[in-house]
């Protein structure tokens, strides 16, 4: 498979949307709030236009996302989603190595919920402690 990386584009927040709430939708923990609050899912117009997203396709579809925001000296990794149907395929691994790139040395820190946990160990990172989210 060739993964091509390249910022997303602004008419493209609807699309990766949903591509967030697909990604999102199959863990079984999360279903009921985000069914009953759909607009926990929202990618914000200025990531976008700051040029903070970036996406991963191959033959011109969208496979995965990654979303960064500032922190400081540092950088979150604020999202990243795989269309489910290509998990384990290498999407958000290369994303992950995208963002680091991206940070440029600078920390990078993630949030994620507790499955996902094993995978972000797998790239490098460390678990510094729990933090409450929305979903928990």
């Amino acid at each position: 498979m060739t993964l091509s990386l390249r910022a997303a584009r602004p008419d493209e927040r609807n699309a990766l949307e949903g591509l967030q709430r697909r990604a999102s939708l199959m863990w079984e923990e999360y279903r009921p709030f985000l069914l009953a609050n759909p607009d926990a899912i929202a990618l914000p117009l200025a990531q976008l236009q700051e040029g903070w997203v970036r996406v991963g396709e191959q033959d011109g579809r969208i496979l995965g996302f990654s979303a960064l925001v500032t922190r400081g000296a540092g950088f979150d990794l604020d999202g990243l989603f795989v269309e489910p149907g290509h998990w384990g395929r290498g999407i958000g691994r290369a994303l992950v190595r995208d963002a680091i790139a991206r940070a440029g040395g600078a920390a990078l820190t993630v949030l994620a919920n507790p499955r996902a946990e094993g995978f972000y160990l797998r790239q490098g990172f460390a678990v510094t402690g729990p933090e409450q989210t929305l979903f928990g």
